[in-house]
């Protein structure tokens, strides 16, 4: 089976062909990415006009990018899948108006993907993955803690009540005077900073319903950093290095308590999973296999290049709705908000035991 996923819900325009063979596999045989960085870098952050039109630019080009880089024509796909929500909206009927456009053309399938649900399913791509696992989904725009049960069936176990991981990494950047985007930037100045110079706190520690809240964190870096003005660069990095320490610190904590509250609800996960842009933050990925070990468990990690967004996780997405028969009509609309589950788990708190 061979996808053709399209990816334009934020700042890159991404085409890739997929493949999962006989036994299971997948195989990405093209995935073209292009990012719009220089476009929203003197704005300091992502302009949804300016990426719109962006991705209008260059959609077909990047399909036709990866449809020559994998040696194939649209006859040759089972499928068209593309990001249809959540996201800029702009941008996501750039994308899904082009999917309708070639699957029209070509009489091939429509599969519109949930970005979150490509994201939840992208380890399955790269690792021999069996449901359930827990996730942890955290990017600019979500932190989301999922017991994944199958294609289509997750259960919400925590999330963020303000401001999501990725989003506290840019907006800490941004006060810092780093440039975008700032996720990267505050990890690269942390490996040089003390992270024990400045005290942060950690939100939510111990609670145990396991939501995140960094508003406060963001605005003790604030006042840290007014309070050592004007900065150096040494106060730059031991701000980072303080206030990555304190992120990985709760979203170790809050994974601990998903895992509790999975185990006591629902049953035991296969693998911790971390996926999204801030999956890529080493940091993080280290603290979280020790947590994962402790707890006799693998992590498991899209590699670097697959935790931002891309068309290789769309494309898969497609292929596991495909295969189960899940298809989409010319009416499919796009989505700005489009959750992949709004229940809390079934399960109170105080039920929860420790592991």
């Amino acid at each position: 089976m061979r996808i053709l996923g399209i990816e334009t819900t934020c700042d890159e325009t991404a085409a890739s062909v997929v493949e999962r063979g006989h036994d299971g596999h997948g195989h990405i045989l093209s995935n073209e990415i292009l990012s719009q960085i220089a476009q929203h870098q003197a704005y300091g952050g992502v302009v949804p006009e300016i990426a719109a039109r962006a991705h209008v630019d260059v959609a077909d080009i990047l399909v036709k990018r990866a449809l020559d880089a994998a040696g194939m024509k649209l006859r040759d796909l089972d499928g068209i899948a593309a990001a249809a929500g959540p996201g800029l909206i702009g941008g996501v009927m750039v994308g899904l108006t082009t999917a309708k456009a070639l699957a029209l053309v070509s009489g091939k399938p429509l599969i519109a993907v949930n970005h979150l649900e490509a994201h939840a399913l992208s380890p399955r791509l790269t690792d021999r993955l069996d449901f359930p696992y827990l996730l942890l989904l955290a990017s600019g725009g979500h932190s989301q803690l999922l017991m994944v049960r199958g294609v289509g069936d997750y259960v919400r176990l925590g999330t963020t009540i303000d401001d999501a991981l990725g989003e506290a990494f840019d907006k800490t950047a941004k006060m810092l005077g780093l440039p975008y985007p700032g996720g990267p930037e505050v990890e690269r100045h942390a490996l040089l900073g003390n992270p024990d110079r400045f005290t942060l706190p950690r939100p939510m520690l111990g609670r145990k319903e396991p939501d995140f809240s960094l508003s406060g964190l963001k605005t003790a870096v604030r006042l840290e950093a007014e309070r050592v003005a004007p900065l150096t660069t040494t106060d730059v990095n031991d701000i980072c290095a303080s206030f990555q320490a304190a992120i990985v610190d709760v979203v170790v904590d809050r994974t601990k308590m998903a895992l509790r509250l999975a185990k006591a609800s629902i049953g035991n996960p296969t693998a911790l999973v971390i996926a999204g842009g801030v999956a890529a933050n080493i940091a993080m990925r280290k603290a979280l296999k020790r947590l994962a070990n402790d707890n006799g468990l693998a992590l498991i990690a899209p590699p670097l290049a697959l935790c931002t967004d891309n068309g290789a996780m769309i494309a898969w997405a497609g292929i596991e709705r495909l295969r189960l028969g899940l298809t989409d009509d010319m009416a499919t609309p796009p989505r700005a908000r489009w959750p992949l589950d709004m229940k809390p788990a079934p399960v109170q708190p105080e039920a929860i035991v420790d592991v």
